[in-house]
């Protein structure tokens, strides 16, 4: 269903008004293609992939896909070499399509530049996040810098009716109702590769039916396995990282491991992946192993400076780590009783012998009298009031028994009976 050239790409008409450095770029062909390269920055769904196959396809260049996913600084400069030797032998222009380009690390990003300069590609590069912050410098100003925007509804309709009647559509087969269109429309929120997979589940239903009209009710009854097929395209993973975070908390290093390899080959932003180890190792882990959260900071870290493909071992490191870990979740509840404390009132002002006696006139009003500085102590703890009078007997930190709090419970159960004695 998707669009073979420009005239059959729906919406983005500033980018595809005749004249258009785009529409200049597709129909002067391989001429004039030599060293003009594009990034595409958009949302997804909106056309990115096929504005870059219909750019080679209106010249009859040779069209080459990279996916920054899973290839490396060694399949970049294999494309190029093909590239430099195809011009040289035969005359042909390459196009290299390189999706998610802001998965590139800068050094995956530089061994494209040979090849821009030289004119031995014509780079087609897509992003969804700003370029000024995820494309290098030298590339970014060898390119021709294009904003897509999200498709209109009317847009979509177009498009839905056009994919009907189409041959590489359904042909004609089936019709659609008006409000089913609309349901689509509704659950597409602009994407077109979303209304496209919809479509194509709900004609399935209809046509498994023995019926000629796609009713709203088909739509409703397609969504969800549409939504599976999109997410195997790899642009929304809400389930799956649902089951990586439950099956890292539930200790199973199988279960999460295989989620983990699910997301990666589906093509899920390693670095959210990576922010989600962050999260979970402070939020189920915590204090039963401190260490937990440095290792998933560390993936984190050799994730954004290896890139992947590498990038999945870190990450599966620190899975595993995770899921072994002893859990804890004291640290987010006791963060979660003292916010809900502060929000609700009541908690009193700071003790005066706790307040700032750095600035002038702060002893005459008290500030800073009475403090004890708990290293005159030999055991470096001392009787005294830290929380604010209508709070004196709360306690928002219980550990657990398990890992590493076992001994920190022993050692704050003897800290609180110093510290409130007083």
């Amino acid at each position: 269903m998707r669009p073979r050239n420009l005239d059959e790409v729906v919406g983005q008409e500033h980018l595809l008004r005749p004249g258009s450095p785009l529409r200049r770029l597709a129909d002067n062909g391989a001429a004039s293609a030599a060293g003009t390269s594009v990034i595409l920055w958009g949302p997804p769904g909106c056309g990115k992939t096929t504005i870059a196959q219909a750019l080679a396809a209106s010249g009859k260049r040779r069209f080459v896909q990279l996916s920054a996913i899973s290839a490396g600084v060694k399949d970049v400069r294999q494309v190029m070499d093909e590239a430099l030797r195809e011009r040289d032998f035969y005359g042909d222009q390459t196009v290299l399509f390189l999706d998610e380009i802001h998965r590139f690390t800068k050094a995956q990003q530089d061994a494209l530049l040979p090849g821009v300069e030289q004119g031995w590609v014509t780079l087609v590069a897509a992003t969804t996040e700003n370029p000024s912050f995820s494309v290098i410098s030298p590339l970014l100003s060898r390119s021709l810098l294009l904003t897509l925007r999200p498709l209109e509804s009317a847009d979509l309709e177009g498009l839905i009716d056009r994919a009907i009647e189409a041959p590489h559509g359904l042909d004609g087969e089936v019709a659609i109702a008006g409000d089913a269109r609309d349901a689509i429309v509704r659950l597409a929120s602009g994407d077109a590769r979303r209304a496209l997979t919809t479509l194509e589940a709900a004609a399935e239903g209809t046509r498994a039916d023995d019926r000629e009209e796609i009713t709203a009710e088909d739509v409703e009854g397609a969504s969800d396995q549409a939504l599976l097929r999109y997410d195997q395209n790899g642009d929304e993973h809400y389930d799956v990282i649902s089951a990586f975070i439950k099956s890292i908390r539930g200790s199973d290093p199988d279960a999460a491991v295989h989620y983990l390899a699910r997301m990666i080959v589906a093509g899920e932003d390693p670095r959210f992946i990576a922010r989600r180890l962050i999260v979970h190792a402070a939020e189920d882990i915590g204090m039963a192993d401190p260490q937990a959260l440095l290792i998933a900071e560390a993936a984190a870290g050799a994730v954004q400076l290896i890139g992947m493909p590498e990038g999945r071992i870190p990450l599966a490191q620190a899975t595993i780590y995770l899921a072994t870990a002893p859990k804890s979740n004291s640290a987010i509840t006791a963060i979660e009783q003292a916010i809900a404390d502060v929000k609700g009132g009541g908690i009193g002002r700071v003790p005066p012998h706790l307040r700032d006696a750095h600035y002038a006139g702060a002893k005459q009003l008290g500030h800073g009298k009475g403090y004890r500085y708990p290293h005159d102590d030999p055991h470096g703890v001392v009787p005294q009031q830290y929380l604010p009078d209508p709070l004196v007997e709360r306690e928002y930190y219980r550990p657990t028994e398990l890992g590493w709090e076992r001994e920190i419970s022993t050692r704050l159960e003897r800290l609180r009976r110093i510290t409130r004695s007083w």
